[in-house]
């Protein structure tokens, strides 16, 4: 099945099925088949633990940049302007994006501006009604607001914890799929910068047409990294990244394979460092029928910018 058929809320939930960690032993069946929130089904606890991270981790972004008091972001794309604390009123904003005929549409998760530009912003985003009305605009009524950005971001984010990753340090080496080029095995464990294939061509249109660079930062538990889109379509085009297939499942039960590219930590730029660990409480959601669904949230827990991103941003 093609994912981009797919209902946007959907799409924006599906989890790779190599980061399906949950299990219950002993069980064959699961009957989800009764479990509504609004239109659609959730198979599974690992669909809102997917939604609770990447709006931890967003959130950690825009903090962590914000208490740079050099930079200021806000949330740009759907999944970052949509409702943060009720997945029912989350999955409703979906439909109403798509109801709008705006679901299918790719923008970056986040807009970084100079802080001298934080009046100018924050006054616009209150002219339109507040940063979540910003999906329903057309861009080319925001365009005082994007080209004030220094980049716009697209976020990504694992549950590993990046320095304990078996090959975290393992330095590159020339390899034979490579063609005698620098990397590392396709077996290797290691922080990476992940790219959908899916997505390439949306940011690299979006990116030509607003005239704004597109830098990906993806977040893990313990630090981040972060490497321009541009490098990213060089390290392919170069035949140093090549594609790896997955299979996604999204809540409803629909799997897709994906391509998605790889980028090694090494060439990315250190983005940032956990100061604080985030808190993993048990949080659930209850259906109309009573039916319970468990899962784990993310609370707390703060990143600090390190020093090398911030070049980089003072350079753009």
């Amino acid at each position: 099945m093609n994912m981009t058929g797919i209902h946007p809320f959907e799409r924006a939930l599906s989890v790779s099925t190599e980061d399906i960690e949950l299990e219950l032993r002993g069980v064959t069946e699961i009957t989800w088949a009764d479990f509504w929130l609004n239109p659609r089904k959730l198979r599974g606890s690992d669909f809102l633990m997917r939604w609770s991270q990447g709006v931890w981790s967003e959130k950690r972004l825009i903090d962590a940049t914000n208490k740079t008091n050099k930079f200021y972001a806000i949330p740009y794309g759907p999944s970052g302007t949509a409702p943060t604390n009720d997945v029912r009123a989350f999955e409703l904003y979906f439909e109403r994006l798509e109801a709008a005929g705006l679901g299918h549409i790719k923008r970056p998760d986040l807009l970084v501006f100079k802080i001298a530009d934080k009046p100018f912003v924050n006054e616009f985003i209150a002219g339109i009604g507040g940063a979540e009305e910003l999906p329903f605009i057309t861009e080319d009524k925001l365009q005082p607001l994007i080209q004030k950005a220094i980049i716009a971001v697209e976020c990504e984010n694992s549950l590993w914890v990046a320095e304990k990753m078996p090959d975290f340090k393992t330095p590159m080496k020339a390899q034979k799929r490579l063609g005698g080029k620098l990397g590392l095995a396709k077996t290797a464990v290691l922080p990476t910068v992940i790219i959908k294939e899916e997505d390439r061509f949306p940011l690299s249109k979006w990116q030509e047409e607003n005239k704004i660079p597109i830098h990906v930062w993806h977040v893990f538990f313990d630090r981040a990294f972060g490497l321009s889109f541009d490098e990213a379509q060089r390290l392919v085009t170069d035949g140093l990244i090549l594609p790896t297939e997955q299979v996604f499942q999204a809540p409803g039960g629909a799997t897709t394979k994906k391509a998605i590219y790889k980028y090694y930590y090494h060439y990315a730029y250190p983005l940032g460092v956990s100061s604080e660990r985030p808190q993993l409480i048990p949080a659930f959601i209850e259906d109309k029928n009573g039916h319970i669904l468990p899962y784990v949230k993310f609370e707390g827990g703060s990143l600090t910018i390190a020093d090398e991103a911030i070049n980089v941003l003072s350079k753009l």
